[in-house]
């Protein structure tokens, strides 16, 4: 049993704590949450799929980080002969890191559009929850509020103007100390 089962097509790049997100039928690594077995997968929860959509959006930033930690440390070609092998490495990984994003992307889409299935019958659509800037803001119905509320929202407004005048005041204070020490280091020199 030392061989390695068989991965799924587009699984063959992705690491390894990216294809333990994905259903198979290898027992769950400790620690692990157990996998729903395969025909179990139509009953996997939108919660579940947005937790591994988070999950590769990490992988996704993780990977672009290391890409650009790749190209920050390559020298351009100045006229120094560097090592031949050195930049042939460098190539390789940005290209490997390359491919697993784009995977990576694949994924995050299919993860998206199923979750944009099962969640279809739903009463409020995305752009019902969130408004854009360029629509125009539905009116929403607003209820009076009891007497006490309002009253102690205009308190709690009075006491944040309060505040927002004292903090103005020690800004305006420390900058004209920050000016003074500036101008009696500036004429010390």
């Amino acid at each position: 049993m030392a061989a390695s089962l068989p991965q799924k097509p587009g699984m063959a790049g992705m690491p390894p704590q990216q294809q333990a997100h994905m259903p198979s039928t290898a027992p769950p690594a400790p620690g692990q949450p157990p996998m729903p077995p395969q025909g179990a997968l139509r009953e996997i929860s939108p919660v579940f799929l947005c937790r591994i959509g988070q999950e590769t959006v990490q992988d996704i930033v993780t990977r672009t980080m290391e890409i650009f930690q790749i190209t920050r440390a390559t020298q351009l070609p100045n006229g120094v002969t560097q090592s031949q092998a050195m930049y042939q490495d460098r190539f390789g990984k940005l290209q490997e890191h390359l491919r697993q994003l784009a995977l990576l992307f694949r994924k995050l889409r299919l993860l998206y559009e199923r979750c944009v299935e099962m969640t279809s019958d739903l009463q409020e659509g995305p752009a019902e929850l969130v408004p854009y800037v360029s629509e125009e803001l539905l009116s929403v119905k607003v209820e009076p509020c009891n007497p006490a509320v309002i009253q102690e929202r205009k308190e709690v407004l009075e006491k944040v103007r309060q505040k927002n005048q004292e903090m103005k005041i020690l800004m305006d204070q420390m900058r004209n100390l920050l000016w003074d020490v500036n101008a009696m280091l500036t004429l010390r020199k």
